[in-house]
């Protein structure tokens, strides 16, 4: 059973919608450690992700630490704030990712990774952007085919674009979110005990009124959305002067 993980990515891995700042973040990568752990006592687990970091960013700044680390699991997601800025070169995007796989993968190192959901049942406004998530996933899951590596596939799945496993912002997932997320990913590397319940829906909801869905799609523009392309056109990033949580392996502990 694997003894050192390391996870790598933005702010999806490093947790944000699972915790705070204050009182810090969880996230699916610590989840899937967590199982890990229960599988292995003896895991030691590194969490490298800083959030808003492009994947090019994560490639220059990450890999490098990732194999010094010498896991025996890597995880690598990345990709989506590229697809959110006003351009993106999918090409380029789908190239640093398949470096980092097939790095990781020459040292021996299993390797997971995610493709994206449709981002148009998530938040309607981000319609546009459904073709760039259909061409990183597909290059994504090519390069994954080439390398080896083990892809836990979102877009087709319905419970993906479910509000309850998203935070108010619907950028980061809620804790609901993040716990499908690392079942997911158990799923994909197939440990002992995981299945494909994380792809079953949540309880049915009465849907809501059209009035309400309005409304909340107007509290989201101007209370996410807005704020978010600002600090976009203003060159203003998360991540910047933030460093990664759990920098070295260390055992893992439920309560750190």
């Amino acid at each position: 059973m694997y003894e050192r993980y390391v996870a790598i990515g933005d702010s999806q891995t490093e947790g944000l919608g699972d915790g705070d700042d204050d009182t810090g973040l969880r996230g699916w990568a610590d989840r899937l450690a967590a199982r890990l752990a229960d599988l292995n006592p003896d895991l030691r687990y590194a969490n490298l992700a800083v959030r808003g970091k492009l994947a090019g960013e994560i490639h220059a700044e990450q890999l490098a630490r990732a194999l010094e680390l010498k896991p025996d699991l890597a995880t690598v997601v990345a990709g989506l704030n590229d697809v959110l800025r006003p351009k993106c070169d999918v090409d380029l995007v789908a190239g640093h990712m398949a470096a980092m796989f097939a790095s990781l993968r020459a040292t021996g190192a299993d390797v997971g990774t995610v493709t994206f959901p449709n981002v148009a049942r998530i938040a309607p406004l981000a319609k546009p952007l459904v073709p760039r998530v259909l061409a990183l996933n597909a290059r994504i899951r090519e390069a994954a085919a080439r390398h080896g590596v083990r892809v836990v596939e979102t877009f087709a799945v319905d419970v993906t674009t479910d509000a309850r496993i998203w935070s108010p912002d619907r950028l980061h997932a809620s804790p609901v979110g993040h716990q499908r997320i690392a079942d997911s990913m158990a799923h994909a590397l197939d440990l002992p005990g995981a299945d494909d319940s994380w792809t079953h829906p949540l309880p049915e909801l009465p849907r809501p009124a059209r009035l309400t869905t309005i409304q909340a799609e107007m509290r989201w523009l101007s209370g996410f959305l807005g704020p978010w392309l600002g600090r976009r056109l203003r060159g203003i990033s998360s991540g910047t002067g933030r460093v990664a949580k759990r920098p070295d392996l260390t055992p893992f502990r439920r309560d750190g």
